[in-house]
């Protein structure tokens, strides 16, 4: 049971607490296990406090994004400051690129060391989603909901206190589906005792004096998160690449016979990926060792495709996570949630053999890859996880659609308008129209891969582009006056397809 022997307040008492100027640390990742309440009540706080003409902004601090009570509200009430490391809400989306508010996007398996280095500032305030709490003589156990995140080093360090909202949505009997750890600080760091998915090597619950617990709210209120569209044609190609792709890599010996730990990014064109292999009857049973989990592989592990599941977050449907708590004695051997510097650890997914799947706005045609900002500039989502992944793994893949918005959009192009990944840790590129298969080439023959793969509508362009560089010549051949004439020709006409690279030539 648990024990309430606390202070109850409510969000707005909460809200009270916070002062211009601050820094609030929020658990979850994703819109799962994130606080809702109060970072809801403290946007209604700066919006009176703007009304009064007083000055009132927080900086944020989370594991990666989080949902609309929080990044959303914040935002649009204009109470931020600054915030890291990473958001994927279209509000906050907004006011970040008309430039109204500080963002820092980081690689989230960093994020909780950087805060221990002291790097980003204090954490003035923890707010922390619990499904319980409990007192153990002068220590409280907070046991997390849905995501690890950077949840313990945000209580660890707080230095005003802890605000712990109690939300009776998320079953009590899910407790000990955590695995609770934190990195030793540098230099005296021990390797991370991991050597396969379902490994658990902390506790099930967060440690603190409960001296510092400020005040518990309760609440009720379900994750804030987005459902997943279905699969069509494009994703279901894409997910059959994949699968051909490594079961041609096993076959001929390049992957192990027990096949590879998967991991997969965020997002709905993921979530099919992931559907469309374990469909696969060739691809054997396989382990996840990722930082999200959503619908598809919850139901591959029901269906004993998934043998177990290691994830820093549930980003799943309210019905998928209701299915996990119904059934939790089935899941709790099965599925392990953990802080995010442990989810994407760079020794961790080095030692385990990872299969890396991540998604791109766009891949150029020597592999580099744009997860981040649309047409280099305008930020759309932060670099999240992948680049912990991708430049860890036994095998990193990145997939898109060939197109997007109708077709007026390459995710093929000459030369990437921003660039998260190189191309020094992509192995390969998956379409609709194929595997663009980047090991063991030369920046030239690369790029030739990639153009198999773009949209027949835009592979005489690409060619054309790739002639002209190579009579430029080059280690790596580009025309620079011309390397974003598509980019260039979409800002002014709405459509890539321009009809040739002539009026760029110089």
């Amino acid at each position: 049971m648990s024990d309430m022997r606390f202070n109850k307040i409510t969000a707005e008492e909460a809200a009270l607490m916070v002062q211009n100027g601050q820094t609030i640390g929020v658990s979850g990742f994703t819109p799962a296990g994130t606080a809702k309440c109060t970072p809801a009540a403290i946007a209604r706080r700066a919006e009176q406090e703007h009304e009064a003409g007083r000055e009132y902004k927080v900086s944020v601090y989370t594991g990666a994004s989080t949902g609309p009570s929080c990044d959303g509200d914040l935002s649009n009430s204009h109470a931020i400051d600054f915030r890291a490391p990473y958001t994927t809400n279209g509000d906050f989306r907004k006011h970040v690129n008309l430039g109204e508010l500080r963002y820092s996007d980081l690689c989230l398996s960093n994020m909780a060391t950087q805060l221990r280095q002291g790097y980003l500032g204090k954490v003035h305030w923890a707010i922390i989603e619990a499904c319980d709490i409990e007192l153990a003589g002068s220590k409280a156990r907070i046991f997390l909901t849905a995501a690890g995140g950077i949840s313990p080093t945000l209580c660890r360090l707080a230095t005003e206190g802890i605000i712990v909202e109690l939300n009776a949505f998320h079953s009590k009997s899910s407790k000990g589906i955590h695995d609770v750890y934190e990195i030793e600080d540098h230099p005296f760091r021990t390797p991370v005792p991991i050597t396969k998915a379902s490994d658990r090597i902390g506790k099930p619950y967060i440690e603190v004096d409960a001296s510092r617990i400020v005040g518990v709210i309760e609440c009720d209120l379900p994750d804030e998160a987005r459902a997943f569209k279905d699969a069509d044609p494009v994703t279901t190609h894409i997910g059959q690449n994949v699968a051909d792709f490594l079961l041609k890599n096993l076959r001929e010996g390049l992957i192990p016979k027990s096949f590879l730990n998967l991991q997969s990014g965020v997002g709905s064109g993921a979530n099919a990926v992931l559907g469309a292999l374990g469909e696969c009857e060739e691809v054997p049973n396989f382990n996840i060792f990722t930082e999200v989990l959503q619908d598809a592989p919850v139901h591959l592990m029901q269906e004993g495709r998934v043998l177990s599941a290691s994830a820093c977050s549930l980003t799943v449907t309210k019905e998928c996570i209701q299915g996990i708590y119904d059934n939790i004695d089935f899941f709790k051997h099965r599925l392990v949630l953990r802080p995010s510097e442990i989810s994407n650890c760079p020794e961790v997914i080095a030692r385990l053999g990872v299969c890396a799947l991540n998604t791109a706005i766009e891949v150029d045609l020597y592999g580099h890859a744009n997860s981040t900002k649309i047409c280099g500039t305008k930020m759309m989502n932060g670099i999240g996880g992948a680049a912990d992944f991708i430049n860890n793994a036994y095998l990193s893949i990145f997939t898109c659609g060939s197109t997007t918005k109708g077709g007026a959009i390459s995710s093929i192009v000459p030369f990437a308008s921003h660039i998260d990944s190189t191309n020094h840790y992509i192995d390969a590129v998956i379409t609709e129209y194929g595997v663009a298969d980047l090991r063991h080439k030369c920046d030239r023959e690369k790029a030739r891969e990639m153009i198999k793969v773009a949209h027949p509508d835009y592979r005489p362009l690409l060619e054309e582009y790739l002639t002209l560089a190579e009579k430029r010549g080059g280690h790596t051949p580009h025309v620079l006056s011309a390397a974003f004439a598509m980019h260039d020709t979409f800002q002014r006409k709405g459509d890539m397809r321009l009809t040739d690279f002539s009026e760029y030539i110089k």
